[in-house]
């Protein structure tokens, strides 16, 4: 069954229409704004002057629960989450303030100022991860071990056979599992905080009439986890679908590390290389994951860019254990492109 079956289905309809009615849109004009890799579907709500987003995310397939807690936690803290009018989270509908269209993919195509968007995105980890309190963090899934064994194996499990043409042997995997437990545990001695987990130039958008970092709105923020402080500044500052400017990197990097003068530099240094390894390497997999199985290779397009990324991460210190892994069993002819 397709998503757009899903939503289309008689009952569910009838749900929704239902929902907005006592939300007081039930007249509203709807018209599609986006669906994504999961379930959930997102139209724009028309009524008179006004407009809302409307989130469809039917259970059990999805679980609009985490979605509001971390909202919550965003808007207490002054940053601009989407404001909640209305929920029904037993049924999966959500009816939210709308933010707009401009994203920073947006204002990037249409050559905004590039540093400035990305200083302000970067001044909002730094505030998140400056102010968010003990008890918010510690609702937060954690990221632990094993679901990150789990998210590295997508490497494993579906870009080795497509690139090497067969199964990858059990000996070399178990070495594989080896050398992640080994290096681990170096990504960790950074304090925790939270991680948006997808905070990219796809999920914010500049709101220029608002001040301060409330000029960047936040996106799909429901996977936050509890993570070493600076998972966040990875994602941004090495976005699997597009390259930053020369020299922005390292001045990004520099300016988050100036607002949080008490982060030792080595350890966060070691969580940085650590944590941008585990995601390059799961996004590897999920790339090769989305042609083979979900017939999308669209996505294939950026693998060169994220196994560049991938051997940055291996080339610091903390990582030896499994850059000596990748030196042994992937040749380097063999770490880029693949042919769908």
């Amino acid at each position: 069954m397709t998503t757009l079956k899903l939503h289309e289905q008689p009952e569910r309809v009838a749900k929704r229409d239902e929902f907005l009615k006592q939300a007081g849109w039930g007249t509203a004009q709807r018209r599609l704004l986006a669906g994504d890799a999961s379930f959930r579907r997102y139209d724009r709500l028309t009524l008179g002057q006004r407009t809302a987003v409307l989130m469809d995310a039917p259970p059990p397939h999805e679980d609009v629960r985490p979605f509001t807690a971390v909202r919550g936690i965003l808007g207490g803290l002054g940053l601009s989450a989407p404001a909640l009018y209305a929920g029904d989270e037993a049924e999966g509908f959500l009816l939210l303030e709308d933010l707009g269209d401009d994203t920073y993919t947006r204002l990037l195509q249409r050559g905004t100022d590039e540093p400035m968007l990305y200083r302000l995105a970067v001044d909002v980890l730094v505030e998140l991860t400056r102010n968010i309190g003990p008890a918010d963090l510690k609702s937060l899934p954690a990221l632990d071990d094993a679901r990150a064994l789990d998210e590295v194996s997508r490497l494993t499990e579906w870009w080795w056979p497509a690139a090497m043409g067969a199964p990858i042997p059990s000996a070399v995997l178990e070495e594989y599992r080896a050398a992640w437990r080994a290096v681990l545990p170096r990504g960790r001695q950074a304090p925790e905080s939270i991680g948006l987990f997808d905070y990219h130039v796809d999920n914010l958008l500049w709101l220029p009439r608002r001040q301060g970092v409330a000029a960047c709105g936040l996106l799909d923020f429901q996977d936050a986890v509890r993570v070493p402080a600076g998972f966040d500044l990875m994602s941004l500052l090495q976005d699997a679908r597009r390259d930053l400017q020369p020299g922005l990197e390292p001045e990004l990097y520099e300016r988050f590390l100036a607002g949080l003068p008490k982060l030792d530099r080595a350890s966060f240094a070691d969580a940085f290389a650590v944590f941008g390894a585990e995601r390059h390497s799961r996004i590897i997999g999920t790339f090769v994951r989305l042609w083979k199985r979900d017939g999308k290779p669209g996505y294939l397009v950026h693998l060169p860019r994220v196994w560049r990324q991938l051997e940055s991460a291996l080339a610091a210190p903390a990582m030896a254990p499994l850059k000596s892994w990748f030196d042994r069993h992937v040749p380097r002819e063999k770490r880029g492109a693949i042919s769908p």
